[in-house]
């Protein structure tokens, strides 16, 4: 980690953070950590951090809550929520899967975004995509009735595969399911990172998904 890095991490993983393999059997109790009951949006891989923070900071109405297993990146992003002054954040280091098996109740969940999940590009190393129709059968089901999954990439071959798997999820609709494609647009109050526009540099498309809970 940078030196910064480091300080945000020494100032601020007692209060905001915690490992998933830490945690003690059964839900986690949100109410508890923010300490109010509010809409809980859950980030799976928030990377380092530049989109949570501003979605954090843009919705104080709701607790956001990060899961990312790369420790520079959670630092860096309890250091963006410093500077952004925002107080509705919680951050967790381990597998998002068994957070959502083991700590996290069905119908708990008012959102959650996948945004820029590793394409793992080869194709022998697909089946270690974070989108698999058993994942997002877990996510749909953590997710209460009327909740948002929001997927973005910018790899052609894995926004189809998302496309695939959320279609065939009976618990899931796509709210743009008249759109070309199926795809929805680029939702404006969704953060234009670095990362996002150097795949445009790079002549790659960005897709964005949303699906709603029924």
């Amino acid at each position: 980690m940078t030196a910064g890095q480091q300080r945000a991490w020494d100032r601020h993983w007692s209060e905001l953070g915690d490992d998933v393999s830490a945690l003690p059997p059964g839900r986690l109790d949100t109410d508890g950590w923010f300490g109010r009951d509010a809409p809980l949006v859950l980030e799976i891989g928030s990377g380092m951090g530049e989109t949570t923070a501003q979605l954090a900071a843009a919705r104080p109405e709701a607790n956001h809550l990060a899961v990312e297993v790369y420790k520079p990146g959670l630092a860096q992003l309890m250091l963006r929520a410093e500077n952004l002054d925002v107080r509705n954040l919680r951050v967790l280091r381990g597998d998002a899967t068994v957070l959502l098996e083991q700590h996290v109740e069905p119908g708990a969940l008012a959102e959650v975004r996948i945004y820029f999940p590793d394409p793992w590009p080869k194709k022998r190393h697909h089946k270690r995509r974070l989108v698999q129709p058993r994942t997002v059968e877990l996510i749909a089901s953590r997710l209460a009735v009327g909740g948002i999954l929001h997927l973005a990439t910018d790899w052609e071959h894995y926004a189809e595969q998302m496309l695939e798997v959320c279609e065939a999820e009976p618990a899931l609709r796509n709210l743009h399911a008249d759109a070309p494609g199926g795809w929805a647009p680029r939702p404006e109050w969704r953060p234009v990172t670095k990362f996002e526009n150097r795949a445009h540099d790079e002549g790659r498309v960005v897709h964005d998904l949303l699906y709603v809970r029924d």
